[in-house]
């Protein structure tokens, strides 16, 4: 769920995967596998992330459970 916030928010601002990861120093195959849901990001990386997207860290876990 945080990953398709976070997808949701780039693409809001038209940022690509890769352009946001350079911003964050991360590589974009961990970008993608945030955004996949295939990791859990750390507090960290959630903070370095909200920067870049120019949000509070609480808006990444701003979203709808499945079946609301």
């Amino acid at each position: 769920m945080v990953g398709k916030r976070i997808k949701q928010l780039r693409e809001e601002r038209n940022l690509s995967q890769t352009e946001l990861a350079n911003l964050c120093e991360f590589e974009r195959s961990n970008m993608n596998r945030i955004e996949a849901g295939n990791i859990n990001p750390s507090a960290y990386v959630l903070y370095s992330i909200s920067l870049k997207l120019n949000v509070e860290t609480s808006e990444l876990l701003n979203f709808k459970p499945l079946g609301i």
